[in-house]
């Protein structure tokens, strides 16, 4: 195998390939990175099993190949060259032979027979979407996945086509968050669970173009993303999904618009009074066209309100802030509309068209 290219593009494809290196496998080979030359172009290929990606990169090809690399040793030996052309080629003996400027590495390289590369799937079942809206719906749902393995559906995200309509749906047991878009094509009905991990490390990738797209093709066991010149394929999470639909409640006795930014500022300021080891809530007091927030902690008080437009009952109700602020954070509306119904009830965020939906149980709390 023998290539030349540009630094900039070989560093670009490698960190994008970098995102399949989970870095805890107890199978060296799945710690590498593999460089494969065929068919005029230039790939690069990782797999932990769990999440494979492929992307092609630009180059000179003067003798085709392939070989497995140690990634890590790899990509700080590219980052640290002096030169904005790089040479690799790998020999008979798997030696590679790294020039950039005056630099020159040669490092042990491996076959890549025991490596896993990505298996074929049948492109039947798919959707397209643009970057910006699949970057997006990311952004404003991930953040309510769990991080316990025990509980193996709330480490991913429902992703369920019906028509035109594209609904993502993530939880942890205290929240529920929920985004919903129209596509551009009606589409085969679509039930899958698509883990959280995967769908990170898309968006780290995604450009985020209006006008670029996104395929997501759909088969029992995996879910392909095909963009730009990349391919990601992740295994889906298997088992049932919550049913949702039961949990979400149209019914109301306290209605409030607010300033997003306003709300979300109030709720920051109370955790200055948290200590990392506390877990305090904060306190909302809702009366007439007044929102008032309070934090009580060993490190202090908090007191603060802000003016709301209110429709039904006054209410006195705690929240983990966090919670609060995570789904804040990702609406774009300045002004949001908040549903309750009692202290022990869970609140609703949602827009008007519910594009967007966030269900928040509220804590226990003592004054």
């Amino acid at each position: 195998m023998n290539i030349i290219c540009e630094k900039s593009k070989l560093l670009e494809g490698i960190n994008i390939a970098l995102k399949a290196i989970s870095g805890k496998s107890t199978m060296a080979i799945l710690d590498c990175l593999v460089l494969e030359v065929k068919n005029d172009t230039i790939k690069i290929i990782a797999n932990d099993l769990e999440i494979g990606i492929e992307t092609i990169i630009e180059g000179e090809i003067k003798e085709e190949g392939s070989t497995a690399i140690n990634a890590k040793v790899f990509y700080e030996i590219i980052r640290k060259l002096p030169s904005e052309e790089v040479s690799i080629s790998v020999d008979t003996n798997y030696v590679m032979n790294i020039n950039g400027g005056k630099a020159k590495f040669n490092i042990s390289a491996k076959p890549t027979e025991e490596f896993p590369f990505l298996p074929a799937i049948e492109k039947d079942s798919n959707i397209v979407i643009s970057q910006f809206t699949l970057k997006e719906i990311i952004r404003q749902t991930v953040f309510s996945i769990s991080d316990n393995e025990n509980t193996k559906v709330m480490t991913g995200e429902l992703f369920e086509v019906k028509d035109n309509s594209l609904r993502v749906i993530s939880l942890d047991g205290h929240r529920i968050s929920i985004r919903k878009v129209e596509l551009k094509e009606s589409y085969e009905d679509v039930r899958v669970i698509i883990p959280g991990k995967t769908l990170i490390e898309i968006s780290k990738i995604l450009n985020g173009g209006i006008d670029d797209e996104v395929c997501i093709f759909f088969t029992d066991k995996h879910a392909l993303f095909e963009f730009d010149k990349t391919i990601v394929l992740s295994r889906l999470i298997e088992g049932e999904y919550y049913k949702v639909d039961k949990m979400l409640s149209s019914d109301y006795e306290t209605k409030l618009t607010v300033s997003k930014k306003e709300m979300l500022d109030c709720i920051d300021r109370s955790t200055l009074l948290i200590k990392e080891s506390e877990k305090k809530p904060v306190i909302i007091d809702i009366k007439d066209n007044s929102m008032g927030f309070a934090m009580h902690s060993s490190i202090g008080t908090m007191d603060e309100d802000i003016e709301i437009s209110k429709e039904g009952k006054d209410i006195l109700i705690g929240f983990n802030p966090r919670f609060l602020m995570d789904a804040l954070r990702v609406i774009d509306d300045e002004k949001i509309t908040i549903y309750m119904i009692n202290p022990k009830a869970p609140c609703f965020i949602r827009n008007m068209d519910e594009s967007y939906i966030y269900l928040i149980l509220p804590v226990n709390f003592n004054i």
